[in-house]
């Protein structure tokens, strides 16, 4: 009989740990639920202060933007800007003008003759080159042939460019 009853006592006890164990489970189970809560109840109220805060930067700044906007007269600042517009444009024409200038005073007529008398060397050179291949017959008649009248036209056709661009360059720098 003891035996059997320390049996059912080992029964109930088990069966009672048992219950206390899973008990337990779902007491953990909730403090965990309510640890989430409170974490989100936490983000909430960090969220709410951090607006408030937002909410009062964001009317002292209206309040700043007020008196400056008071302070300033918008139709003054205007013409100061259309003024300073007109000198900044002012002073580009000067400073491309000044450009121009100086690139005509370094670009000399010397520069030219010099650039110009190298040219001739070079073609000097190569149309010697290219005579001395020629036959004895066809270079007597190259050097017989005189200057055409095409030549000479198209050398005045080329200047009265020249003038047309230089008088065009005048009336836009002025």
């Amino acid at each position: 009989m003891c035996r059997k009853r320390s049996k059912r006592l080992q029964r109930e006890m088990t069966w009672a740990l048992a219950k206390e164990i899973v008990r337990s489970r779902k007491t953990v189970n909730r403090l965990y639920e309510n640890k989430a809560q409170m974490n989100s109840i936490s983000m909430h109220l960090g969220e709410s202060v951090a607006i408030a805060r937002t909410v009062g930067h964001l009317s002292k700044s209206a309040e700043v933007m007020k008196l400056v906007n008071n302070l300033m007269k918008s139709s003054e600042v205007a013409v100061t800007m259309q003024e300073f517009s007109k000198e900044m444009t002012k002073a580009g024409i000067v400073e491309e003008m000044m450009n121009d200038t100086l690139d005509n005073a370094l670009d000399s007529e010397d520069i030219e003759e010099e650039t110009e008398e190298e040219i001739e060397k070079v073609l000097s050179a190569i149309a010697g080159e290219t005579a001395a291949q020629l036959p004895e017959t066809i270079r007597k008649q190259k050097l017989k042939q005189p200057a055409t009248s095409q030549d000479a036209e198209e050398n005045v056709d080329d200047e009265e460019e020249l003038e047309e661009m230089r008088a065009r360059l005048a009336r836009v720098r002025s």
